[in-house]
């Protein structure tokens, strides 16, 4: 039998047709002579009905029918009878009457029962990730990642991108995360790179004469993993010559309004607003802020600078900063046991404790109140932090690092605790005008913020190119764009003369020698004409996820690794056989201690 529509798909309209469905079975219920068989496929589910009256051989198949048995079944759309009408079910008004069936496979009792909510192991789930792929929850985050997908390709097509691909086996450039390696077996001793972007790739295609260029690129970063990240990963890679930062903003937030008008049914207001790096530090203390509420952070350092409470003005004489937040209402709202709490979790970030206050008519309440009794000062304090009787104020002081890091955490933490967050709204954000460097300390040197190819600003291009100017002073002409808190993507525009190049390079630590050695190829290349041009990448999966509204990108991916880089269905990563290993010329040490 060749089926007609999905189950989910059969509605009203349908009314005295005939169709053939095929699918899994969600669940039997057996009346002795009626049987009731709600069958399920990709778009939903929908009830059969069996019964003698239908047809005898139909209704011997039914009573046959066990939970994930997969089978096909013909009959007639009819309308349930009103008060049989099931309203939390898309096909609960109507039903089908089934006149033929066949079993067309059977199943054994799977681990976990085929719905949503289910409170099982994340590992259990990736083992049958096929079974769990079937709950009904999981098959709407993968289709709706394909219509985003579906939506991206038509919005680039529409505006003369060309989708190109680039490699995956490639050479090893350590700068950033470590890299996956792959041997070979041609060449022992020599090793190609899975690729942790296409970044000179795209950039070489620009020089190239394609300007216009885009590509849904897989990635690959061996590096810890949290929620949000996995080994391998998707993004929406862009490149475009002869193209400012504004076109290129105004290009991608143009895919976006597309993928969400597609995707979603929602309309977004453009363009999104810009902020620059600058201003989302001092203000949220992080480069990706969740501006759907307030609660930003004060800089009460002028203040604090000659206060009695050495913790605040000795971290101004230090060079530091003394900011806070105002929790409105959070006088009442959190216990001195709440606060040792986020003392304790603040520790991580470096800060030495957490100072409060609780706002009262009279003053300010806390272990440090006594330091804050002169009106005057209080008053300078509620007005820059601006706090009112009944709102808790909590303060950091250390260096600008610390001080944001604290802070930021604190104002998302207790946001989510007291439902401040509208989780409705969509609020995009480009924070812009970044450094062009940042301080790693666990490297203990300078870095590159976004990557090593990104171009300063016009006006500081003189730091890196004239002799005996900091480098690391400058500003660069790149751009994030900002999704409810979390980073969706970033992009620059890049440096387009080796001149130019060589300098960052040399601002970034390489010498001469070690630069030709990595990326001579590229420099070389920039010496025949390459166009000014610029891109970005937007992160494929985190943008699913936040538009599936879900906590964790595993739950966007059809086939993720689990939180150790495992994949539990297969048992990946695995040993493999010795000759496979001779064949490459490597051995693998064991472990300490064995033998």
């Amino acid at each position: 039998m060749k089926r007609t529509t999905y189950a989910g798909l059969v509605d009203e309209q349908l009314i005295g047709q005939e169709v053939v469905l095929k699918g899994w079975v969600q669940k039997r219920r057996d009346l002795g002579g009626l049987i009731f068989i709600e069958l399920r496929d990709r778009e939903g589910i929908v009830q059969l009905v069996f019964s003698e009256e239908f047809g005898q051989d139909a209704l011997a198949v039914a009573d046959k029918l066990r939970s994930e048995y997969v089978v096909e079944a013909k009959g007639k759309v009819v309308a349930r009878d009103p008060k049989e009408i099931n309203p939390k079910m898309k096909t609960g008004k109507i039903e089908v009457d089934i006149t033929d069936a066949k079993i067309l496979a059977t199943a054994k009792t799977p681990p976990f029962y085929i719905q949503d909510g289910i409170n099982v192991s994340e590992d259990l789930k990736l083992k049958y990730r096929y079974l769990d792929l079937r709950r009904p929850e999981m098959q709407k985050n993968i289709l709706l990642r394909n219509r985003i997908i579906q939506s991206i390709h038509s919005y680039f097509d529409q505006n003369d991108f060309i989708d190109i691909e680039t490699p995956t086996l490639t050479k090893s450039t350590p700068e950033g995360a470590r890299d996956y390696l792959v041997p070979s077996r041609v060449y022992p001793g020599s090793f190609y790179a899975l690729p942790q972007s296409p970044q000179q790739f795209k950039q070489l295609l620009m020089g190239a004469g394609f300007d216009k260029y885009y590509q849904i690129a897989r990635c690959y970063r061996d590096e810890d993993l949290r929620g949000d990240r996995q080994p391998e990963f998707t993004q929406i890679d862009m490149e475009m010559s002869f193209a400012d930062q504004e076109e290129i903003e105004d290009v991608t937030e143009g895919f976006i309004a597309k993928v969400m008008k597609d995707a979603m049914g929602i309309d977004v207001q453009l363009p999104f607003k810009r902020m620059d790096w600058d201003e989302s530090m001092a203000r949220y203390g992080t480069d990706q802020p969740d501006v759907r509420f307030g609660m930003e952070l004060k800089d009460l350092s002028d203040i604090m600078k000659d206060v009695d409470f050495k913790v605040f003005s000795g971290a101004v004489k230090d060079g530091g900063q003394v900011k806070a937040i105002a929790v409105p209402g959070g006088a009442e709202k959190y216990s001195r046991k709440d606060l040792d709490k986020f003392a304790d979790y603040v520790e991580r970030f470096g800060a030495k404790g957490l100072a409060w206050l609780k706002v009262t008519d009279d003053g300010f309440n806390g272990p440090i109140a006594k330091f804050f009794k002169d009106a005057d000062l209080r008053e300078k304090i509620l007005a820059k932090a601006e706090a009112k009787p009944g709102d808790l104020l909590l303060f950091a002081a250390d260096n600008s690092r610390v001080v944001a890091n604290t802070l930021a955490y604190l104002r998302v933490e207790i946001a989510k605790e007291q439902n401040m967050i509208d989780e409705s709204k969509f609020a995009f954000l480009w924070i812009v005008n970044w450094p062009l460097f940042d301080w790693d300390v666990d490297l203990k040197r300078y870095v590159a913020a976004h990557h090593p190819f990104t171009m300063p600003n016009e006006d500081d291009v003189h730091y890196l190119m004239n002799e005996g100017e900091d480098p690391h002073k400058a500003y660069a002409q790149s751009y994030d764009i900002i999704l409810n808190g979390l980073e969706l993507g970033g992009g620059s525009i890049r440096i387009h003369t080796r001149a130019l190049q060589e300098k960052m390079f040399e601002a970034l630590g390489f010498t001469k020698e070690s630069a030709e050695a990595q990326f001579g190829y590229f420099l070389n290349a920039l010496d025949y004409g390459f166009p000014p041009h610029g891109g970005l990448a937007i992160g494929l999966d985190r943008f699913v996820r936040l538009l599936a509204d879900r906590d964790n990108i595993r739950d966007v991916i059809a086939f993720p690794k689990n939180s150790k880089a495992v994949e539990p269905l297969t048992s990946a990563p695995q040993p493999v056989a010795t000759k496979q290993l001779e064949d490459l010329g490597l051995f693998v040490a064991k472990p300490d201690g064995e033998k």
